[in-house]
């Protein structure tokens, strides 16, 4: 069973099961890919300000501390120095027709959004829907991230996206999201 927490609901899905989002249809999806966790809150944050459906990226092949070990030719270092590197997904969304906007919340690795989101990007039709990117980081700035995977989805409405600290807090979150129109 994978375990999913929102809101301190948890909630069980079968392993190699989709995660089926909420039965309402909402029309805004909150997408996270979270290695290490810290980015998987502020997510969370947004998706309950939003009132959203939350979907987590979970790699096929997931990522050990060793894969992020940067600099040491690790599985990240190659991944991230290879423009086709597209790692694969083990679960999906499955009404994605139903989002009218969609928040993707990713970490910097080398300058960059993860090869994965790149992957998650090229998986859907996102014509005409509203792409919010926002990404955590240490030190690291948005820089071109955004800008590439918005290149990723060329008929979608590019939204401004934004880097958070790990351990932005809630009401951080919530006052970009209300800067942005939400």
């Amino acid at each position: 069973m994978i375990q999913r927490s929102l809101a301190g609901i948890t909630v069980s899905y079968p392993i190699g099961e989709p995660m089926n989002q909420d039965t309402d249809t909402k029309d805004t999806l909150v997408v996270v890919f979270s290695r290490t966790g810290q980015t998987k809150p502020l997510a969370q944050y947004a998706a309950v300000y939003l009132d959203a459906d939350f979907f987590e990226i979970e790699a096929a092949v997931p990522y050990t501390d060793a894969d992020i070990a940067y600099y040491t030719n690790c599985r990240a270092d190659r991944e991230q120095s290879a423009p086709t590197a597209r790692p694969a997904i083990a679960n999906e969304v499955t009404n994605m027709d139903q989002y009218s906007t969609v928040v993707i919340a990713y970490p910097i690795w080398h300058g960059q959004a993860p090869k994965i989101i790149y992957t998650f990007l090229e998986s859907y039709d996102f014509s005409g829907k509203a792409i919010i990117p926002f990404c955590t980081s240490a030190s690291s700035p948005l820089g071109t991230s955004a800008t590439n995977l918005h290149t990723l989805a060329p008929d979608s409405a590019r939204k401004d996206g934004r880097r958070f600290a790990a351990g932005t807090s809630q009401a951080t979150i919530e006052a970009w999201l209300k800067e942005m129109g939400y």
